[in-house]
């Protein structure tokens, strides 16, 4: 199992089937022009347990999965995880295609993961809680699975 630079496991994350074909096409097209965050993406996809949609447990971060996570410094945001055509990070829309995003997907509400952002400074967050994505936003990923 990976580890997380404080030496500590990496949580253990679920994502779901047509999330992981998907994500997996994504990260696949980007390792050309976003390398760094594509095989961040790639590494979370291979260490996932993958599960069908329809057994998939309501509060894990999914595609389209409103949540609110804190920081180690006590900043507590709340965010919508969205594919990179749908980000807005002044409405709270983050894209997978971040390294925060990234680090998101599959962790469940009590997670902590240890992610890096753009300048390379190394954070913690703690998943407080998970909204399940709109049924619409599933049929949409079915779509493009």
């Amino acid at each position: 199992m990976r580890q997380q630079m404080d030496g500590s496991r990496l949580p253990k994350i679920a994502i779901t089937d047509i999330d992981f074909e998907t994500l997996s096409r994504l990260g696949n097209a980007a390792l050309d022009s976003m390398p760094e965050v594509a095989e961040e993406l790639l590494g979370e996809l291979d260490r996932a347990k993958i599960v069908l949609e329809r057994l998939a447990k309501p509060k894990v971060v999914r595609m389209g999965s409103t949540l609110s996570y804190r920081t180690e410094d006590g900043t507590e945001r709340r965010v919508t995880l969205v594919y990179p055509a749908d980000a807005d990070i002044s409405v709270g829309k983050v894209s997978i295609m971040t390294p925060i995003g990234a680090a998101l997907i599959g962790l469940s509400e009590g997670q902590s993961i240890t992610w890096a952002n753009r300048s390379g400074k190394r954070q913690m967050l703690t998943v407080t809680s998970v909204e399940p994505p709109p049924v619409d936003n599933v049929d949409e990923a079915a779509k493009r699975a």
